[in-house]
This record gives structure tokens, sequence and C-alpha cells, in this order.
């Protein structure tokens, strides 16, 4: 058992990521005991997209067991998805992320198991009932976790289009009516939801504007850390957990990685 750190979107923020590292004890290696899982969209909005992608493979190198790389849907583009945002990286960082996708390094899920006996699932922007169903309904995050990086194409990419889709994929999946509604609405018809979720790429708080994004529903479920840029939202005894600190062009002034105690499944 070890620490196991979160750390949400990024989006070109390459100082924003050097201060989270540097909290959890990280320089030019990571201490034995930590391991790290970042959640995609490492670029766009911010300054500095070459820095942290450069940062990120340097960990990827040489320490391939402790980063653990998630695509977003901004990485997407770049290794077959349709493009949708209109600022294009550099073609280096574009044949990098290519590389990262093409040799594994990096991927869809991750599944964790803490001390306290709970199991997570780990993507981008969280794995929708509608898409648990299509996967073949998988009991452990483990399991949803080896079929979601078995990169099923329709699955995977979906998402992006329609204003509300309670199916969309793991890349796209918008927290609020899209991920945490319909798993509510699940459990309340007696269904039972098999492990927890932490995701990043939307949030059900706005932090900038201090409002609820979700239905009452959800908010009524939902806890906000503003310190830490968290929203845990509890659906049938399982916490679902959103790490996006929405950094968008300026950089938060404070958020913190989630950190967990237990193993990487």
């Amino acid at each position: 058992m070890g620490r196991i750190a979160i750390i949400g979107d990024v989006g070109g923020h390459a100082n924003q990521l050097r201060q989270a590292l540097h909290a959890l004890g990280v320089a030019e290696h990571i201490p034995p005991d930590l391991t790290i899982i970042q959640v995609g969209d490492l670029v766009d909005r911010g300054p500095e997209d070459s820095e942290v992608l450069t940062l990120v493979d340097g960990y990827l190198r040489s320490l391939p067991r402790q980063w653990v790389q998630l695509i977003g849907n901004h990485e997407s583009q770049y290794v077959g998805a349709p493009a949708f945002w209109p600022e294009r990286l550099a073609e280096a960082d574009a044949r990098l992320l290519h590389r990262w996708w093409e040799s594994g390094a990096m991927n869809v899920a991750a599944a964790v198991h803490t001390d306290d006996g709970d199991e997570y699932l780990i993507t981008h922007a969280g794995l929708t009932e509608g898409c648990w169903r299509e996967l073949g309904e998988p009991m452990t995050a483990a399991g949803a976790a080896m079929l979601l990086n078995d990169r099923p194409a329709d699955l995977t990419w979906r998402g992006g289009e329609a204003a509300i889709d309670r199916s969309a994929g793991p890349l796209w999946a918008e927290a609020g009516w899209e991920l945490h509604e319909p798993w509510m609405a699940y459990y309340d018809q007696g269904g039972f939801v098999p492990f927890g979720q932490i995701h990043g790429h939307s949030s059900v708080y706005s932090y900038s504007t201090e409002a609820w994004r979700a239905p009452e529903k959800v908010r009524l479920r939902a806890t906000v850390d503003l310190e830490s840029r968290h929203v845990r939202v509890r659906i049938g005894g399982r916490q679902f957990i959103g790490v996006d600190p929405k950094h968008g062009k300026q950089g938060a002034a404070r958020w913190r990685p989630l950190v967990l105690t237990g193993q990487l499944l």
C-alpha cells in the first residue's frame, strides 16, 4: 500500500503542475511510496502546453510504473478522434501524444483500491450508466478499466455533440445531468452502484461564480472542498469525486491533487 495522487486537468499550466508535484514531494524523482494518476487534458487553454508535455514525458520515460497517464478529450484530437479545439498543438507535441497512445503510455482508465476498502474507477470524464451497460455491466472498477483500455472506438470517442447525452463516453461525459443523475436514477430504481469514480473534465460547481451547475437532486448529495477544488457526490453508498480544478486561462489560485492510500489495481 502507498499513496496514490490523482491530478485533475492541467490545461497547459506547467507552473500549476510543478507546484502540485512539489507539494507531493516530487522533484526529479517520484518518491517510492507514491503513484501519480493524471486524468487527461494536459493541454489547451493555458500558455505552456509544450512544457507540460515535456515534464510528463520525463516521468513516463524514467518512472512509467509511478506515473499513470490517462487520455482526455483534448488529447484525443491527436490520436484519431475528430478535432474540435481551434488552437492546434505544435507538430512535435502532437507526435508525442500519438506516441504515448500507440505505445500504451497513455490509456483510457485506471482503477484503485483504498485502505478503507473503497474501489474507484478513474477516467477523464467518468463512466456513464449507459456506457457501463454497453461494457457488459462490470461489477468491479478493475474490470471496467480493463474493458475501457481495450479502447472500444464507438464508446471511447462518443460525446461532445448533443446538449445532454446520458450515454456520453468516458472522455466527454458532463458531470451532473450526464454522469450523476442517470446513476442516481438507476439506484433509485433498485440498481446497484458497483464502484466509486474519480474524474476530471467538468464540475457540478463553478468556482468562478460560486454557483451549482447540476440538477437539484445532485446538489443535495454533493459537497465541495473549495481549498482542494474537489467535489464529492454520494450515489448508492459510493462516492463520485470530481478533481478538475478548472484552471481556465489564468490557473486556479489554490487547488490540490486528491491523495488516497491504497494500491493501483
